[in-house]
């Protein structure tokens, strides 16, 4: 196991999740007096682990038809515009 691979893709979800609206659905829950705690911890835990075993399923399958340097320049691209979408309309 590569640990620096790792480290950076744990780094990099965990920043891109801070703050999100699925962290803030689950502090929401959470607040909630009769839901247990470890029910919402559970339940949200279960759902990245699925969000991300789709996405890596589909990245793979993705990367058998397009390169991983088109890839890679197309994320790229999105962010930016999605940035620029969010100055312009702010």
């Amino acid at each position: 196991m590569d640990w620096k691979i790792a480290a950076t893709i744990f780094g990099s979800v965990f920043l891109a999740e801070l703050g999100d609206k699925t962290q803030l659905a689950t502090m929401i829950f959470a607040a909630e007096a009769q839901t247990s705690r470890w029910v919402v911890f559970l339940a949200a835990a279960g759902a990245l682990v699925l969000s991300s075993a789709l996405a890596v399923l589909a990245g793979e399958a993705v990367a058998r038809v397009v390169p991983p340097e088109v890839l890679r320049w197309a994320a790229g691209l999105g962010f930016i515009a999605i940035g620029g979408l969010i100055l312009w309309r702010g």
